[in-house]
């Protein structure tokens, strides 16, 4: 007798007010409201659905680590191993089952059965060859022969981003499940809606288009699952919110109480985060605050609870501290005033070399070639948690009503543990 099937689909951006706001009807499913995590962001979200652990406990407290050893923020990386903790598919896999995670963060070297992941070679002279790392080895070339295009980086992040990155994915995933050796548990991502939320914010009419798009997208996997026999989780990770008030700039104001140092190369002025004794990683909403002794750790606090749009500056379990945007605020990773300051990476798509993320990369700048440097153009943001922040969900599998993302995720460990 076949196993059962389930095929889950993180959104982002499917927060609850939207579903409100433009409906989502796909077959089989009611959507319901659940919290996020804090921090509200794409990897601690995906730590937990992988784990039923906390971002404190899995580790992935942002988009990005910081490497106390090497004295760097490391932002998106893709290792598996940057997530701890037993992975909730364990005793499934332990027991015949097989899993398939395909564009997730940090799912290189996963213990998973079946991988896509975008996995790009820069090349030396500039430019990049654009590939997905597979397992299956051919993987990606059976989908590209079967979908009659590749996968097109370009439409998944910077300023061309679109829902056509997320088609692509939908398409691949309904591609694999006609596949009948595909794993019995698929794991998804839909990157999209995020795109347009935080160039407008999500009250923008213009976002509609994305919503409508992504609707698509779910019902043709919905469509494609039923078909297939595979059940379904369909779940938000955080909800964008309106940024109207613009950005805020913990790092001007660590750098402006002397705790933040910079190098002057060519008038540009670089992080030396060596002899820095504060430093913040900023994602989004929040900023995890880096300090080298107690006592910088506490000029740092009241460098950043003077600036009015930070709302609070808490303690972490590491002995570092977190600061939260004000409402209508985000944070942006930026130390300098004059343009001229900014380094070289600063007017380019660069997510491994910038030290905290940069919604700014979503937009065109000049000249051309270049993206924007004008932080007030971003309309949305997240991060936050909490009333209002809620995010939408959907099983016909799962029949608990988790209050978090985190009780989803244990359920969903529960409902695996069952043998699907």
């Amino acid at each position: 007798m076949p196993k059962p099937k389930l095929l889950v689909v993180q959104v982002a951006a499917l927060g609850w007010e939207m579903v409100q706001r433009y409906g989502l009807d796909l077959p089989g499913l009611f959507f319901q409201p659940t919290g996020s995590l804090f921090p509200a962001l794409t990897c601690p979200v995906q730590g937990t659905m992988r784990t039923a652990l906390g971002p404190v406990a899995h580790g992935m407290q942002a988009n990005g680590v910081f490497d106390e050893r090497l004295r760097k923020a490391l932002f998106w990386e893709q290792s598996a191993r940057q997530v701890r903790g037993p992975r909730i598919w364990d005793p499934f896999r332990e027991n015949g089952g097989q899993v398939g995670m395909f564009f997730w963060q940090q799912s290189l070297g996963e213990s998973v059965d079946w991988v896509l992941s975008p996995a790009p070679i820069h090349r030396h002279s500039g430019g990049m060859i654009q590939d997905c790392a597979a397992r299956p080895a051919d993987l990606y070339a059976r989908l590209k022969t079967s979908l009659k295009r590749p996968f097109n980086l370009m439409r998944y992040w910077g300023p061309l981003a679109s829902p056509a990155s997320s088609q692509w994915i939908a398409e691949a995933v309904c591609s694999l499940m006609e596949d009948p050796e595909a794993p019995e548990l698929l794991l998804t991502y839909l990157p999209a809606l995020d795109y347009d939320l935080q160039r407008f914010g999500p009250s923008d009419p213009r976002c509609a288009r994305a919503w409508h798009q992504t609707a698509a997208q779910l019902r043709l996997l919905t469509e494609a699952a039923t078909q297939h026999g595979y059940s379904l989780l369909i779940y938000g990770d955080y909800a964008i919110a309106d940024a109207p008030l613009g950005p805020v700039y913990p790092n001007r104001l660590l750098r402006e109480a002397g705790l933040l140092a910079l190098r002057s190369i060519n008038r540009m002025a670089y992080l030396d985060l060596h002899h820095s004794r504060a430093f913040a990683m900023v994602d989004h909403e929040i900023a995890i605050i880096h300090t080298t002794s107690t006592a910088h750790r506490e000029a740092a606090r009241q460098a950043l609870l003077a600036a009015p749009a930070i709302a609070e500056v808490r303690d972490s379990t590491d002995s570092n501290l977190i600061a939260v945007a004000a409402e209508g605020h985000w944070l942006s990773y930026r130390w300098w005033h004059d343009r001229r300051e900014a380094p070289d990476y600063a007017s380019h798509v660069d997510i491994h070399n910038k030290p905290g993320f940069d919604p700014c990369e979503l937009f065109f700048g000049w000249p051309p070639g270049s993206v924007s440097q004008n932080d007030h153009r971003v309309g949305g943001t997240h991060g936050r948690s909490g009333p209002g922040r809620e995010v939408a969900w959907a099983s016909n599998a799962l029949t608990g009503r988790p209050d978090s993302l985190l009780e989803l995720a244990r359920d969903l460990k529960d409902y695996l543990e069952s043998g699907l």
